[in-house]
Formats: structure tokens, C-alpha cells, sequence
């Protein structure tokens, strides 16, 4: 379990590194208050890894059978968020970045994650924090690390959203009716159909 979600970390490297090489250069808006976010969210990172537990000890005193449903459903997490973090990355394409922003010529585009929640790639990564935590961490390091990751990615969104309303107006305000922005939906889920609008990240 904890190679492959260290595994997964060195993927999600890869999909921000390739994704900062693919972005459209410059902006013609930004919100730099999303930088407050970000460091936010790098704090949630950071609980877990600065409360290490023993390697390949388990998080609490469990059964045998229940450590190992617990170390699977692991490592089924930090796979699962790692594809859906590549998959919104690669839809967004030359709208990647990591600081709130809307570039000359920005769309919104109708496929991948952003049919199921707004923020695809946030909540990947919380699926990543939840999956180092019950990795590595000691158990009462999750939660708060958890609580700072959301406080960190409210603070995203609120200041992404605020530049494509002003960039899209109704047309965002209608995808962000029709789209949960970090919980997806069990009916958005069970669709076979993928309609969606872009976003920033």
C-alpha cells in the first residue's frame, strides 16, 4: 500500500509538471488570492507527512482482516484520485494552471471530470491527502490535515469562480446549477453521458 501511493504522488508530479509545460502563457486575469489556497492546501500535505507513523504500520489496532481491507481501499483511493486528477488535467489542456487565472481565447469545454463536479483536480487531491494520511500518518494528524486542505480549496474555487462569472457570466452560472463544485452527485455519477463546462483548474 504505501509504494503504491507513493507511487501515485510521483504521478501527480508528472501530471503538474506536463501540465505546466501544456499551459497558455500569460493571462489576461488573475487572482493571486488563490496563492492563499494553495499554501493552505500545501499545509494539509504537510500534517500528514510531519506526523509519520512506523512504515507499514497501520493507522489504528485493527484486525488482521480489516488492515487489509483498509490498506486495499488505500490504495484503490490514491489510484483512483491519481486517474481522475491526469483525466481533468489532460481536459483542460492549455487552461491549466495553478494560480486562479483566465487566458486570452479561454473556453468553456463540454467533456471529462467537469461532468461530474466543477473541481475535478481538488477533489483528486483530496482523495491523494486522505490516502498519504491513512498511508503514513498517525491517526489524529488526518482530520486536521483534511480540515486545512478544504479550508485551502474553498479558498480556490471562491476565487476562481469570481473570474469566470466574470468572464462567462450566465453561461457559468448555469454549469455551476447543473454541477456540484467538489461532491459529486450519485445521478451525475451513474451517467453514461459526459456534458460539462471548463474551468481553471
Amino acid at each position: 500500500m504505501d509504494f503504491i501511493v507513493v507511487a501515485c504522488w510521483l504521478g501527480i508530479l508528472a501530471i503538474v509538471v506536463i501540465g505546466k509545460q501544456r499551459a497558455a502563457p500569460g493571462a489576461q486575469h488573475s487572482d493571486q488570492k488563490s496563492m492563499v489556497g494553495l499554501l493552505l492546501q500545501l499545509a494539509g500535505y504537510v500534517i500528514c507527512f510531519a506526523a509519520l507513523r512506523p512504515l507499514f504500520s497501520p493507522p489504528l489496532r485493527l484486525p488482521k482482516t480489516a488492515e487489509t481491507v483498509l490498506a486495499v481501499a488505500t490504495a484503490a483511493l490514491a489510484l483512483v484520485s491519481t486517474w481522475f486528477c491526469y483525466a481533468a488535467a489532460r481536459t483542460l489542456g492549455r487552461h491549466w494552471a495553478l494560480v486562479a487565472r483566465v487566458v486570452e481565447g479561454h473556453e468553456l469545454v463540454r467533456s471529462g471530470p467537469y461532468a461530474i463536479v466543477r473541481n475535478p483536480i481538488y477533489l483528486a487531491m483530496l482523495g491523494v491527502v486522505t490516502a498519504t494520511g491513512l498511508a503514513f500518518s498517525r491517526w489524529p494528524a488526518l482530520l486536521p490535515a483534511i480540515v486545512t486542505y478544504l479550508a485551502g480549496t474553498g479558498l480556490r474555487i471562491r476565487a476562481e469562480e469570481r473570474l469566470l462569472r466574470a468572464a462567462f457570466g450566465a453561461e457559468f452560472d448555469d454549469y455551476a446549477r447543473r454541477v456540484p463544485a467538489l461532491v459529486p452527485r450519485l445521478s451525475r455519477l451513474r451517467s453514461k453521458e459526459i456534458r460539462a463546462s471548463g474551468r481553471i483548474c
